[in-house]
């Protein structure tokens, strides 16, 4: 028999303000048993042994769209290795690691990435669904019901003290409010092996370590985040998304020193959204599939290329299991070629001094209908460029030809107290169903914006930008704390918007395969961060990206299956070949 599950969303459950239909129209409850009730906190609860798909009405009738009834895969026979209670998120399986490869794992967000790898970090000990438990289970309890697994094996050399772990957490963000002094202070008091400096010139912390950790940037944080990470004595590293924050060429440098680690006495395991990224540093894929917020489930490992085609075809042959129902696939040059571009707007001799910054573009220009991707290093002139074609920042030097209307989303967003539903009023009067539909953004209109995760304030944030009425709309950074899909959806949206609406939109973004999907042009900023820069084009996508893979000292190719990019190991024959006849994009 299919099993169902009953998830309850306890922040849109207002019990005290409904009608309580979840009871009312409970088949168990009409025909005398007890199926919805309210719980001690107040909220919707059910027996886990009692859902079934009868129970959808309840789901249906829930005013607040606090209630989701989900089908388990039949095929799911056991129960989760951790529920967070009575009616929330269960894990099955874990991803295990192994010694001298770099595990990643990828998959959707809020599908237990972060709990998985916090179980086997010994942040949060499994209570194989029993959630009413008060006590720990102990290691011999862990052992037995992983018993004939690898999972078993792991967790008794984690006993036995063969296994020590050093963890990296997602939100990094957060590091200042716990930690006082300067970034060395801070990274000597965990150096147990003496290998401050050298992490330091290989993580590039020499220009902050003596700066207040509350003073630095969100990339320097993440790096300092890498740094403790590995100054820790310990054999198994594991990162949460280690490229939040990081610029194009900071993620290359992040991801060799990572891939670096491992070796026959150490494992590493790695979350990552960017796809580009875990490819180029990860041996072996773990994928997780499921229904968001409801359960997760851990596929067997493959190697990264098939695991990655495999999780964009989203279908697992062996497990006979379809999680999505239609394949992600890369196209060249996909955009329907238009007859001619008709000229936005243009700029020539911009030279901007901002403090001890110099910004300059000799030429350039936007067009309607394009969609036109900024790449570059963090701290170049990319905003500031931005902000001159906005004309909120007037001291330049140099002519703009046209002056338009922008709409802006900034790379740092800002959180109040407002619900979604008032801050895209606009939006879902007269957008429903190119970006509100699009991006999902129904199930989260009567949220406040401060109770929203760092991905649903993304997507909010850009239906707020693309919603307003404007002649260039600029996108900064808004693949940020979005996983994959969501990456790929809002790629599309941004594609069919500048068609529809005759517009132009510029994007910020250091994620490659996002930029090399939405993009038609490429502006590259050159120069040295903090110091000077420069913007260079816009360029065809095929010049563009080889002047700026030429800095990154990289290879792309695409893969045969996917059409996906992926980076060529350095001196690989296809590195040399592509380097050779100077197409260091897509020979």
């Amino acid at each position: 028999m299919q099993q169902h599950i009953a998830i309850v969303d306890k922040t849109k459950c207002r019990s005290s303000d409904c009608g309580k239909e979840c009871i009312k129209y409970d088949p168990i409850n009409r025909s005398g048993g007890e199926g919805f009730h309210l719980g001690d906190d107040g909220k919707a609860e059910i027996g886990e042994e009692q859902v079934t798909e009868m129970h959808k009405i309840c789901a249906k009738m829930c005013p607040y769209d606090a209630i989701k009834i989900v089908k388990l895969p039949a095929e799911l026979h056991k129960e989760p290795v951790h529920c967070y209670g009575q009616n929330q998120f269960r894990l099955y399986n874990l991803p295990i690691p192994m010694f001298g490869k770099v595990v990643g794992i990828l998959g959707r967000n809020g599908i237990g990435k972060s709990t998985a790898i916090q179980i086997l970090a010994g942040a949060i000990t499994p209570n194989f669904g029993d959630f009413s438990r008060n006590d720990k289970a102990s290691y011999t309890e862990i052992i037995g019901h992983f018993k004939g697994t690898e999972a078993q094996v792991f967790f008794e050399k984690i006993r036995d003290g063969k296994i020590t772990v050093s963890y990296k957490p997602q939100q990094v963000d957060l590091i200042p409010q716990s930690a006082r002094g300067t970034v060395r202070e801070l990274l000597q008091n965990i150096d147990e092996e003496a290998k401050l400096g050298q992490l330091a010139e290989q993580l590039e912390l020499t220009g902050f370590l003596d700066t207040d950790i509350g003073k630095i940037s969100g990339g320097e944080l993440q790096r300092t985040a890498i740094a403790a990470t590995v100054l820790k004595k310990a054999n198994l590293y594991i990162f949460d998304e280690p490229s939040s924050y990081l610029d194009i060429k900071q993620r290359i440098k992040m991801a060799k020193f990572i891939r670096g680690l491992a070796d026959e006495h150490t494992a590493v395991m790695v979350v990552e959204h960017d796809l580009v990224v875990l490819d180029y540093m990860t041996d072996l894929i773990h994928m997780m599939y499921g229904d968001e917020g409801s359960y997760g489930i851990v596929s067997q490992p493959k190697a990264s290329r098939v695991g990655m085609n495999v999780y964009l075809s989203g279908y697992l042959k062996e497990e006979n299991i379809r999680f999505r129902s239609k394949g992600i696939t890369f196209t060249v040059n996909s955009r329907p070629k238009k007859l001619k571009h008709v000229r936005l707007t243009e700029w020539k001799d911009i030279h901007a001094v901002l403090g001890t910054f110099r910004f300059s573009s000799a030429k350039g220009h936007l067009d309607k209908g394009v969609v036109t991707g900024i790449v570059g290093e963090n701290g170049i002139g990319k905003t500031s460029f931005v902000r001159i074609l906005a004309h909120d920042l007037e001291a330049f030097e140099g002519d703009i030809l046209e002056k338009v209307t922008v709409s802006y989303k900034p790379q740092y967003l800002t959180a109040t107290t407002m619900t979604v539903m008032e801050f895209l009023k606009d939006a879902v009067k007269n957008h429903t169903s190119t970006l509100i539909g699009p991006l999902d953004i129904t199930p989260l209109l009567m949220k406040r914006l401060d109770q929203l995760s760092g991905g649903e304030l993304q997507r909010v944030s850009v239906v707020h930008c693309l919603s307003a009425e404007a002649d260039l709309y600029l996108l900064d950074e808004p693949s940020a704390y979005l996983d994959v899909e969501q990456r790929l959806i809002i790629s599309k949206v941004i594609k069919d918007f500048a068609l529809t609406r005759d517009c132009s939109i510029a994007v910020v973004d250091h994620d490659l395969v996002f930029i090399d999907y939405l993009s038609d042009e490429l502006l590259v900023f050159k120069g040295i961060p903090a110091e000077n820069g420069e913007a260079l084009g816009p360029y065809a996508m095929a010049e563009g990206m080889n002047l700026f893979l030429r800095d990154l000292q990289i290879t792309l190719r695409r893969d045969m299956e996917s059409k996906r990019p992926r980076i060529n190991k350095p001196g690989s024959q296809k590195d040399q070949e592509q380097r050779r006849s100077g197409k260091l994009y897509y020979a």
